[in-house]
Protein backbone atom coordinates (compact mmCIF):
# COMPACT_ATOMS: atom_id res chain seq x y z
CA UNK A 1 0.00 0.00 0.00
CA UNK A 2 1.49 3.18 -0.92
CA UNK A 3 1.76 6.69 1.07
CA UNK A 4 -0.36 9.60 0.29
CA UNK A 5 2.02 12.24 -0.06
CA UNK A 6 -0.53 14.92 -2.24
CA UNK A 7 -1.18 17.03 1.54
CA UNK A 8 2.61 16.04 2.80
CA UNK A 9 4.74 19.84 2.53
CA UNK A 10 7.18 19.39 -0.16
CA UNK A 11 5.04 16.25 -1.71
CA UNK A 12 4.77 14.81 -5.08
CA UNK A 13 1.75 15.93 -5.94
CA UNK A 14 1.19 17.68 -9.27
CA UNK A 15 0.93 21.36 -9.46
CA UNK A 16 -0.32 21.50 -12.74
CA UNK A 17 -0.84 25.86 -13.91
CA UNK A 18 1.57 28.19 -15.27
CA UNK A 19 4.97 29.83 -13.66
CA UNK A 20 4.29 33.17 -12.56
CA UNK A 21 4.32 35.59 -15.07
CA UNK A 22 7.17 37.27 -13.83
CA UNK A 23 9.40 34.37 -14.12
CA UNK A 24 8.06 33.70 -17.33
CA UNK A 25 9.55 37.18 -18.54
CA UNK A 26 12.96 36.90 -16.67
CA UNK A 27 12.97 33.42 -18.96
CA UNK A 28 12.30 34.72 -21.96
CA UNK A 29 14.30 38.01 -21.93
CA UNK A 30 17.48 35.52 -20.60
CA UNK A 31 16.90 33.53 -23.63
CA UNK A 32 17.33 37.09 -25.64
CA UNK A 33 20.27 37.92 -24.30
CA UNK A 34 21.88 34.45 -24.55
CA UNK A 35 20.59 34.40 -28.44
CA UNK A 36 22.55 37.63 -28.47
CA UNK A 37 25.83 37.06 -26.83
CA UNK A 38 26.22 33.63 -28.49
CA UNK A 39 25.81 34.80 -32.35
CA UNK A 40 28.76 36.08 -33.33
CA UNK A 41 27.25 38.22 -36.03
CA UNK A 42 25.19 40.26 -32.85
CA UNK A 43 28.33 40.61 -31.12
CA UNK A 44 30.10 42.00 -34.13
CA UNK A 45 27.59 44.24 -34.45
CA UNK A 46 26.85 45.24 -30.76
CA UNK A 47 30.41 45.07 -28.78
CA UNK A 48 33.13 44.72 -31.64
CA UNK A 49 32.17 47.53 -34.06
CA UNK A 50 32.34 50.01 -30.96
CA UNK A 51 34.94 48.99 -29.10
CA UNK A 52 37.13 49.38 -32.59
CA UNK A 53 35.53 52.87 -33.51
CA UNK A 54 36.34 53.46 -30.14
CA UNK A 55 39.98 52.77 -29.85
CA UNK A 56 40.46 53.91 -33.55
CA UNK A 57 38.22 57.15 -32.93
CA UNK A 58 40.14 58.29 -29.95
CA UNK A 59 43.29 58.89 -31.74
CA UNK A 60 41.93 61.31 -34.15
CA UNK A 61 43.90 64.65 -34.78
CA UNK A 62 42.91 67.31 -32.32
CA UNK A 63 41.58 70.04 -34.92
CA UNK A 64 39.42 67.10 -36.28
CA UNK A 65 38.22 66.03 -33.17
CA UNK A 66 37.42 69.39 -32.30
CA UNK A 67 38.24 68.71 -28.17
CA UNK A 68 41.71 68.04 -26.75
CA UNK A 69 41.56 65.05 -25.49
CA UNK A 70 39.50 63.44 -28.62
CA UNK A 71 38.37 60.90 -26.14
CA UNK A 72 36.09 63.20 -24.48
CA UNK A 73 34.21 63.58 -27.71
CA UNK A 74 34.02 60.29 -29.11
CA UNK A 75 33.06 58.36 -26.29
CA UNK A 76 29.49 59.30 -25.46
CA UNK A 77 28.73 59.13 -29.19
CA UNK A 78 30.16 55.40 -28.99
CA UNK A 79 27.84 54.96 -26.36
CA UNK A 80 24.74 56.27 -28.83
CA UNK A 81 25.57 54.04 -31.08
CA UNK A 82 25.97 51.21 -29.13
CA UNK A 83 22.45 51.66 -28.31
CA UNK A 84 21.50 52.45 -32.09
CA UNK A 85 23.39 48.38 -32.35
CA UNK A 86 21.28 47.29 -30.06
CA UNK A 87 18.05 48.43 -29.67
CA UNK A 88 17.08 49.12 -33.37
CA UNK A 89 19.79 47.36 -35.79
CA UNK A 90 20.02 43.99 -33.74
CA UNK A 91 16.66 43.96 -32.44
CA UNK A 92 15.33 44.70 -36.36
CA UNK A 93 17.29 41.88 -37.89
CA UNK A 94 16.95 38.89 -34.78
CA UNK A 95 12.99 39.71 -34.99
CA UNK A 96 12.20 39.84 -39.18
CA UNK A 97 13.82 36.25 -38.69
CA UNK A 98 11.82 35.13 -35.90
CA UNK A 99 8.18 36.29 -37.69
CA UNK A 100 9.77 34.24 -40.34
CA UNK A 101 9.88 31.65 -39.39
CA UNK A 102 6.74 31.60 -37.31
CA UNK A 103 8.73 32.11 -34.03
CA UNK A 104 6.41 35.44 -33.07
CA UNK A 105 3.84 33.81 -33.74
CA UNK A 106 4.39 30.39 -31.40
CA UNK A 107 5.29 32.41 -28.67
CA UNK A 108 3.05 34.76 -28.69
CA UNK A 109 0.72 31.91 -28.21
CA UNK A 110 2.18 30.98 -24.67
CA UNK A 111 1.19 32.27 -21.32
CA UNK A 112 3.78 34.61 -22.45
CA UNK A 113 1.69 36.41 -24.53
CA UNK A 114 2.40 39.05 -27.23
CA UNK A 115 2.71 42.16 -24.84
CA UNK A 116 4.78 40.06 -22.68
CA UNK A 117 6.86 38.91 -25.52
CA UNK A 118 7.34 42.66 -26.40
CA UNK A 119 8.41 43.49 -23.08
CA UNK A 120 11.28 40.40 -22.64
CA UNK A 121 12.73 41.51 -25.68
CA UNK A 122 13.25 45.26 -24.23
CA UNK A 123 14.26 43.46 -21.11
CA UNK A 124 16.76 41.80 -23.10
CA UNK A 125 18.09 44.70 -25.16
CA UNK A 126 18.50 46.37 -21.58
CA UNK A 127 20.84 44.11 -20.15
CA UNK A 128 22.80 43.44 -23.33
CA UNK A 129 23.24 47.78 -23.25
CA UNK A 130 24.36 47.16 -19.84
CA UNK A 131 27.06 44.91 -20.39
CA UNK A 132 28.26 47.18 -23.43
CA UNK A 133 27.80 50.04 -21.50
CA UNK A 134 30.60 49.17 -18.58
CA UNK A 135 32.85 47.54 -21.48
CA UNK A 136 32.62 50.45 -23.65
CA UNK A 137 33.05 53.08 -20.10
CA UNK A 138 36.05 50.67 -18.69
CA UNK A 139 37.86 50.65 -22.35
CA UNK A 140 36.95 54.51 -22.76
CA UNK A 141 38.29 55.22 -19.12
CA UNK A 142 41.68 53.51 -20.14
CA UNK A 143 41.86 55.83 -22.99
CA UNK A 144 42.08 59.27 -20.41
CA UNK A 145 38.08 59.90 -20.42
CA UNK A 146 37.24 62.00 -18.37
CA UNK A 147 33.73 62.83 -18.74
CA UNK A 148 32.22 65.77 -16.08
CA UNK A 149 28.41 65.87 -16.06
CA UNK A 150 26.27 63.67 -14.45
CA UNK A 151 26.14 59.76 -14.84
CA UNK A 152 22.07 59.66 -14.22
CA UNK A 153 21.18 62.35 -16.64
CA UNK A 154 23.00 60.08 -19.40
CA UNK A 155 21.31 56.98 -17.97
CA UNK A 156 17.93 58.50 -18.45
CA UNK A 157 18.84 59.78 -21.87
CA UNK A 158 20.36 56.33 -22.95
CA UNK A 159 16.54 54.86 -21.67
CA UNK A 160 15.18 57.27 -24.11
CA UNK A 161 17.52 56.21 -26.93
CA UNK A 162 16.44 52.90 -26.43
CA UNK A 163 12.82 53.29 -25.92
CA UNK A 164 13.20 55.22 -29.29
CA UNK A 165 15.31 52.64 -31.76
CA UNK A 166 13.24 49.74 -30.21
CA UNK A 167 10.29 51.27 -31.15
CA UNK A 168 11.97 51.95 -34.85
CA UNK A 169 13.33 48.58 -35.05
CA UNK A 170 10.23 46.73 -34.40
CA UNK A 171 8.57 48.86 -36.65
CA UNK A 172 11.26 48.00 -39.94
CA UNK A 173 10.92 43.81 -37.97
CA UNK A 174 6.86 44.18 -38.20
CA UNK A 175 6.28 45.42 -41.83
CA UNK A 176 9.10 44.37 -43.95
CA UNK A 177 10.32 40.96 -44.89
CA UNK A 178 13.08 39.55 -43.19
CA UNK A 179 15.63 39.77 -46.00
CA UNK A 180 14.49 43.33 -46.75
CA UNK A 181 14.53 44.34 -43.01
CA UNK A 182 18.33 43.15 -43.01
CA UNK A 183 19.32 45.47 -45.86
CA UNK A 184 17.70 48.60 -44.84
CA UNK A 185 18.52 48.07 -41.25
CA UNK A 186 22.33 47.46 -41.58
CA UNK A 187 22.56 50.31 -44.22
CA UNK A 188 20.44 52.64 -41.83
CA UNK A 189 23.04 51.52 -39.51
CA UNK A 190 26.06 52.71 -41.94
CA UNK A 191 24.18 55.90 -42.69
CA UNK A 192 23.75 56.85 -39.04
CA UNK A 193 27.11 55.92 -38.41
CA UNK A 194 28.17 58.35 -40.96
CA UNK A 195 26.14 61.05 -40.54
CA UNK A 196 23.60 60.46 -38.21
CA UNK A 197 25.10 63.17 -35.52
CA UNK A 198 26.40 60.32 -33.63
CA UNK A 199 29.73 60.38 -33.53
CA UNK A 200 30.20 63.38 -35.87
CA UNK A 201 28.03 66.02 -34.08
CA UNK A 202 25.25 67.55 -36.10
CA UNK A 203 26.89 71.06 -35.93
CA UNK A 204 30.18 69.78 -38.00
CA UNK A 205 28.01 68.97 -40.72
CA UNK A 206 26.67 71.58 -43.58
CA UNK A 207 24.21 73.88 -42.80
CA UNK A 208 21.10 72.73 -44.58
CA UNK A 209 22.40 68.80 -43.94
CA UNK A 210 22.93 69.33 -40.03
CA UNK A 211 19.30 70.82 -39.25
CA UNK A 212 17.63 67.99 -40.49
CA UNK A 213 20.31 65.49 -39.12
CA UNK A 214 19.43 67.76 -35.79
CA UNK A 215 16.00 66.19 -35.75
CA UNK A 216 16.94 62.53 -35.99
CA UNK A 217 16.86 60.62 -33.21
CA UNK A 218 20.39 59.42 -33.74
CA UNK A 219 21.87 63.39 -33.73
CA UNK A 220 19.65 63.77 -30.49
CA UNK A 221 20.76 60.71 -28.35
CA UNK A 222 24.26 61.66 -29.62
CA UNK A 223 24.44 65.54 -28.69
CA UNK A 224 22.67 64.62 -25.61
CA UNK A 225 24.82 62.49 -23.86
CA UNK A 226 27.50 64.88 -25.06
CA UNK A 227 25.96 67.63 -23.95
CA UNK A 228 25.75 65.68 -20.23
CA UNK A 229 29.02 63.80 -20.27
CA UNK A 230 30.94 66.35 -22.46
CA UNK A 231 29.66 70.06 -21.30
CA UNK A 232 28.50 69.19 -17.76
CA UNK A 233 24.56 70.24 -18.31
CA UNK A 234 22.35 68.81 -15.76
CA UNK A 235 19.69 67.54 -18.58
CA UNK A 236 19.49 68.71 -22.16
CA UNK A 237 16.00 69.25 -22.53
CA UNK A 238 16.14 69.58 -26.27
CA UNK A 239 17.54 66.47 -27.01
CA UNK A 240 14.99 64.58 -24.59
CA UNK A 241 12.01 66.00 -26.04
CA UNK A 242 13.66 64.87 -29.64
CA UNK A 243 13.73 60.79 -28.42
CA UNK A 244 10.34 61.37 -26.89
CA UNK A 245 8.59 62.58 -30.17
CA UNK A 246 10.48 59.67 -31.91
CA UNK A 247 9.66 57.05 -29.13
CA UNK A 248 6.25 57.90 -29.00
CA UNK A 249 5.38 58.04 -33.04
CA UNK A 250 7.26 54.83 -33.53
CA UNK A 251 5.36 53.46 -30.73
CA UNK A 252 1.76 54.19 -31.78
CA UNK A 253 2.73 52.90 -35.86
CA UNK A 254 3.93 49.92 -34.78
CA UNK A 255 1.07 49.07 -32.54
CA UNK A 256 -0.82 49.59 -35.90
CA UNK A 257 0.97 47.75 -38.62
CA UNK A 258 3.25 45.16 -36.55
CA UNK A 259 2.42 41.78 -38.17
CA UNK A 260 3.25 38.71 -36.26
CA UNK A 261 3.35 35.79 -39.46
Amino acid sequence: MSADLSGAPGGLAPAPGAAPRSRILLAQARAEVLSTLRNGEQLLLTLVIPLVLLVGLSHLPVDVAGHDPPIDVVAPGILALAVISTAFTGQAIATGFERRYGVLKLLGSTPLGRSGLLVAKTLGVVVVEIVQVLLITGVAYALGWQPVGSWPAAIALLLLGTAAFTSLGLLLAGTLRAEATLAVANGIYLLLLAVGGVVIPASRLPGALASVVSLLPSAALGQGLRDVLLDGQAFPVGPAVVLLVWAAVAGVLTSRTFRWS
